[in-house]
């Protein structure tokens, strides 16, 4: 009997074998959740002109630098600076100018003062401009002002090689002014069920049928994740038919097939045939439950993993194995799984596997603890609509008491 692979030796196998997409060059505004095939460089200084970080006054610093509540320092004031607006003229000895935030700085200024610290009660849009402000407090050289390149230098690396274009960062480039990016494609990713006990969602049942769920799971954790899903249906249990989809994926030019069912050891198990015999089979049993029956290899050069059949045991092999592949493909190198300590609150069994069992976890006094959502059969798909988490089992391990530390894995 072929030995059984650990998880960790599996994932490894999975992701040696896995390579990053093609690139291509987009527009910001279609670019978010997108990962960056090229580093990026600023092409301007940020700020590009020395403005104000508040509204007040700008002045030199060198005419208020006695200045006190004791003994104020009043200046001439010449001129009133809008944000997005150019100083008109400039500032000489014993004068000012209103400004307000992220407004340029004048030309012989080198501060500014608060209004807070003036005779002025307020800037609303429309206050008249005073003939003259009067200032309570000194302030130094390059007070209260943004100067030139400040945040970002032209040329400086901002964001590296791999970066995933979160809000933030499409905020960012637009606000350096790259409007088109260069980035990984999507993968696109070829699914198919197999079994001929399959029927699709919306015909009727007759004995012996059940209606197909992993397609629909599985297009939705592939849209979830980032990639382009290619539905290539249900196959059934039949050997030219599971080759002739798979050929059509190839025929599409897919980056990844996924299939449920197929690979394991039944007389109609036709998946892991067809790949074997017209591709490359790395392994199809990994020492993990539930999802034994996983197998991964590659057909006519395209990488190919098989899935289990049973619902759960597809969702959890697809976490576990399916999920960083895509990353990687996508151009994602260190994803972080969001996980937390747990206690258990009640004994857990195990068959020695490592084992990922669904469970609802919440806080009790700054402490999470976690149940069990029922029994944990590979079928029992609505054990993962009533979980929040997969509790982490190790392997070897038979028996957990109430109240064991373990480590469980937060789904969204």
């Amino acid at each position: 009997m072929t030995q059984l692979l650990s998880v960790d030796d599996a994932q490894l196998k999975i992701l040696k074998n896995i390579k990053p997409v093609h690139e291509e060059t987009i527009p910001l505004a279609m670019a978010y959740n997108r990962v960056l095939s090229t580093a990026i460089k600023s092409p301007i200084d940020f700020p590009t002109f020395a403005n104000s970080s508040m509204d007040g006054f700008a002045v030199r610093s060198t005419d208020i630098e006695d200045a006190a509540p004791d003994t104020p320092i009043a200046l001439e004031v010449i001129g009133d600076i809008q944000a997005g607006s150019v100083p008109n003229g400039s500032i000489s000895v014993g004068q000012s100018m209103r400004i307000m935030t992220g407004a340029m700085l004048p030309d012989g200024s080198d501060a500014v003062i608060p209004v807070e610290h003036t005779d002025i009660d307020c800037l609303h849009t429309g206050t008249p401009l005073p003939k003259k402000v009067t200032i309570f407090y000194s302030v130094s050289s390059g007070a209260n002002i943004r100067p030139v390149g400040q945040d970002i230098k032209t040329g400086e690396i901002v964001l590296e090689v791999h970066s995933q274009l979160r809000v933030q960062e499409i905020g960012f480039l637009a606000m350096i002014g790259v409007s088109m990016v260069p980035v990984f494609c999507r993968p696109k990713v070829a699914i198919l069920s197999s079994g001929d006990e399959l029927i699709p969602v919306g015909e009727p049942l007759t004995h012996g049928k059940i209606h197909d769920s992993n397609t629909y799971m599985i297009k939705g954790l592939v849209n979830k994740y980032g990639s382009e899903v290619i539905d290539l249906g249900i196959v059934g249990d039949n050997l030219d038919d599971v080759k002739t989809l798979l050929d059509k994926a190839v025929e599409k030019g897919v980056d990844l097939i996924l299939s449920t069912a197929g690979v394991s050891v039944g007389a109609y198990d036709f998946v892991r045939t067809v790949v074997e015999r017209y591709g490359n089979l790395e392994f199809w049993r990994v020492n993990m439950r539930p999802g034994k029956p996983l197998a991964f290899g590659d057909y006519r050069g395209i990488p190919i993993i098989g899935l289990p059949g049973n619902p759960v045991s597809a969702f959890v092999g697809f976490e576990v194995f399916v999920k960083p592949g895509l990353e990687k493909l996508a151009g994602i190198l260190a994803s972080v799984r969001h996980t937390v300590r747990v206690i258990t609150t009640q004994p857990i069994e195990s068959d020695g596997r490592e084992s990922y069992l669904r469970a609802v976890i919440k806080q009790r006094e700054g402490i999470w603890e976690a149940a069990l959502t029922g029994h944990q059969g590979s079928g029992n798909l609505r054990s993962i609509v009533a979980a929040n988490a997969l509790l982490l089992i190790p392997s070897e391990v038979k028996f957990l008491p109430s109240g064991t530390e373990v480590d469980a894995w937060i789904l969204d």
